[in-house]
């Protein structure tokens, strides 16, 4: 087994209301940056051990599936590193 972090990142999916990353691109604006669109996201680093970085990769998916993210709203990404 080798140790590993999977990292996976959730984010409301476009067209779902966001409104933490609406009231921060307000601000972001009224101090003078320009911006086309923002989002807000959650990051979860999964430090696991796995046979290898597929099998972290697909078992950190499955947390995402099952718990971190819910599919109707949520898209998400998984990387994941050696440790």
């Amino acid at each position: 087994m080798t140790a590993y972090t999977a990292t996976v990142e959730v984010r409301l999916k476009h067209g779902v209301l966001d409104p933490e990353a609406e009231t921060t691109e307000r601000a972001l604006e009224r101090l003078g940056f320009e911006l086309d669109d923002l989002r807000a996201a959650d990051v979860f680093e999964v430090d696991l051990d796995a046979e290898s970085a597929d099998d972290a990769r697909e078992r950190a998916g499955e947390m995402a599936d099952r718990l971190l993210a819910n599919p109707t709203i949520h898209d998400y990404d998984v990387a994941v590193e050696e440790r």
